[in-house]
């Protein structure tokens, strides 16, 4: 199988390239712009191999990603690039609307100019995935669980431009019968995250012996999936799943944001004992929330158990543990970040600026 994974340079899509290149049988073509958050350093265990391929563009430029489909003539697409941390949405939604919704749109249409002139035997095997965000829909109470029926509910421009983005997906499944498929995942945490998310932030904080700031009381809550538990379900999806259908994959690690630090700081301590603080209560500092911060997000992960024969391999606590020593010991992997891309700053804390 010949796949195009794009944004395959970036967290899960690295993984997601590892995964398939290790694996018999698959083909792959990384298609990524190399943003802030794209890092082929992320890839360099397979930049060797055979089945692996990578181009450098825009998947807004639609000539070039024209021509790359032309070239390579994959089986499958695996949508995955995309513009994603919610706090920079706040600040600069323009490159969230560019990247999400006109980027998705863009590729829509080569795969269906593509798709329509394949033979008859290829068009029933090929496949486009996109891959998206439980925070489509909006924000749980205290109880129940997203589910693939759920109502779209977006309530941060991030959230809105990957909401369009499914939107156009199913319309361009029942409209043009381009044969695709969604997942929706919950958080994700594991080796080589960019710094600017929860996991590695508060853990490299730690190690500078700075303070760890948490968004109003803490009690946001989230569930939590090991990307390499996503990877592989994201392979399950492809190349199980039924056409025009919706996959919701979770981790079944349901935690407040505040236990999630309790635990990354617990965590730090056991490996690194000689960190500045000894208590936790030391370490943290709340600080004000972020507009529109959804209460709860919670997947039932049924439909994958049940349907897919998928059920993740990590526990919250080994995949911590595992995630922590990571980044404990690969400093040459992100000190080259905090230096010249994000230095623990933070973001997200306006209204937005209105984009130029």
């Amino acid at each position: 199988m010949k796949v195009i994974v794009t944004g395959g340079a970036g967290f899960i899509g690295s993984a997601v390239c590892r995964l398939m290149t290790g694996l018999k049988g698959y083909e792959v073509l990384n298609i990524d712009k190399l943003t802030y958050a794209g890092d082929l350093r992320t890839l360099a265990s397979i930049s060797s191999r055979d089945n692996y391929h990578f181009a450098h563009q825009d998947i807004c430029n639609r000539d070039a990603i024209v021509k790359l489909f032309d070239e390579f003539q994959p089986d499958a697409v695996m949508h995955l690039a995309a513009e994603s941390h919610v706090d920079r949405s706040i600040d600069g939604p323009g490159d969230f609307i560019e990247t999400n919704v006109v980027g998705t749109f863009t590729l829509l249409e080569v795969a269906r100019g593509y798709f329509d002139q394949l033979p008859t035997h290829k068009r029933s095997n090929f496949r486009f995935h996109h891959i998206s965000t439980d925070e489509v829909y909006g924000s749980l109470g205290s109880e129940g669980l997203f589910t693939e029926e759920t109502a779209y509910a977006p309530t941060s421009p991030y959230s809105a431009s990957k909401a369009s983005s499914d939107h156009l997906v199913l319309a361009w499944y029942h409209t043009y019968g381009l044969p695709v498929v969604i997942s929706n995942c919950s958080n994700n945490y594991g080796p080589f995250q960019f710094p600017e998310k929860l996991i590695p932030l508060m853990s490299l904080n730690l190690l500078h012996g700075k303070k760890l700031p948490v968004y109003g009381e803490g009690l946001n809550t989230r569930d939590w999936l090991h990307v390499e538990d996503h990877a592989e379900a994201l392979v399950k999806i492809l190349t199980e799943g039924r056409v025009g259908e919706k996959y919701n994959v979770g981790g079944c690690n349901e935690l407040t944001n505040i236990d999630v630090v309790k635990r990354i700081f617990d965590t730090v301590h056991e490996i690194v004992p000689d960190i500045s603080f000894e208590r936790f209560d030391d370490a943290v500092t709340y600080v004000k929330d972020r507009p529109g911060h959804d209460w709860r997000y919670a997947i039932d992960p049924t439909k994958m158990q049940t349907e897919l024969g998928w059920q993740p391999k990590y526990d919250f606590e080994t995949g911590l543990r595992q995630t922590v020593a990571w980044y404990v010991n690969n400093r040459a992997w992100w000190e080259p970040i905090l230096k010249t891309k994000y230095a623990g700053e933070r973001l997200g804390s306006t209204k937005g600026q209105a984009d130029a």
